[in-house]
């Protein structure tokens, strides 16, 4: 279809409230979906996009933007292509263009967030999903898709569910570095733990963990949730460490991690690429940690340690 024909027959289709829909794609470059999601989120941002959506299908990144109907589509369109001929921006194309009809923005992103299934114990699911909630032999984590990170839809948090999910016993003590969402420890103690601590250095996360906490029908007694930045000023021992988060924190931690664990105690470790898996490793193993299980899910890894012996 023609671009004139195409802005004449999406206006004469107009309602009196709708959104402009704007759909761009790049292939998945050495698959590195890290770097081609920073791409599209800066796209969306200079492009003052009022929501946006990344996801893949058929090999490709796919960024789904949503823009005011109060200005022109065309003028829209001309502020999208100026961006988009910027050499930053060479991989990206615009895929196609259209007319929403208005829902609040402020939950018209959460239909991105259907039930996901987990591991072999956990489906992570928004709490509007009636449905999700009978799934048998599964544990229902609530989640309230909001600012926070952890969401459960990011292989790194998968990959942290799942290596949690494998080691959780009744009666644990779990520290969640980075909480977020609350998601990690949230899970751990739906699988029987007896305590969180959480930590997050954003007090906005905070907010959203406590709302999760009783999405999730939780005694909130069994938890302390505060503003925190790594394991500074952490004293006491615990049974699991969970931390998805980034590479350089996670390295900075290192060196504190033993001390926290108790004996036969886990440190499970996320949000790091597969390439920079063995960066981390090699500082891992100086800290006196040993790893005892690593997991990748697409360019993104994982691992859980153990105290090293000796």
């Amino acid at each position: 279809m023609a671009e004139s024909n195409f802005i004449d027959e999406l206006k004469q289709d107009m309602k009196n409230e709708f959104w402009w829909t704007i759909e761009f794609s790049m292939p998945l470059s050495g698959g590195n979906t890290a770097r081609g999601e920073e791409i599209l989120s800066t796209i969306a941002t200079l492009t003052d996009a009022l929501g946006s959506f990344i996801f893949i299908e058929d090999g490709k990144l796919f960024l789904r933007a949503d823009y005011e109907s109060s200005q022109e589509f065309d003028e829209l369109l001309f502020k999208v292509k100026h961006y988009l001929d910027m050499p930053d921006f060479k991989d990206v194309t615009l895929t196609r263009c259209y007319k929403t009809d208005e829902r609040p923005w402020d939950t018209q992103h959460y239909d991105a967030f259907p039930p996901l299934e987990v591991g072999k114990k956990l489906i992570v699911t928004a709490p509007w999903h009636e449905k999700a909630k009978h799934i048998p032999g599964r544990t229902v984590i609530n989640v309230y898709p909001a600012g926070a990170f952890g969401t459960g839809y990011h292989e790194s948090t998968q990959i942290a569910l799942t290596l949690l999910e494998e080691i959780v016993k009744f009666g644990d003590i779990i520290l969640d570095v980075g909480t977020g969402t609350g998601i990690l420890f949230i899970a751990a103690l739906k699988l029987g733990a007896g305590k969180a601590i959480a930590r997050d250095i954003d007090p906005d996360a905070i907010d959203e963990a406590w709302r999760n906490v009783n999405l999730n029908g939780i005694n909130p007694k069994v938890c302390e949730i505060s503003q925190g930045d790594l394991l500074k000023n952490f004293k006491e021992e615990v049974n699991i460490m969970t931390s998805n988060i980034l590479l350089k924190p996670n390295v900075s931690m290192l060196p504190d991690v033993k001390s926290i664990l108790k004996p036969k105690g886990h440190a499970i470790f996320s949000g790091m690429t597969t390439v920079e898996s063995e960066m981390f490793l090699s500082v891992l193993e100086a800290s006196g940690l040993s790893v005892e299980k690593e997991l990748k899910i697409g360019d993104w890894w994982g691992c859980r340690a153990v105290k090293a012996w000796g």
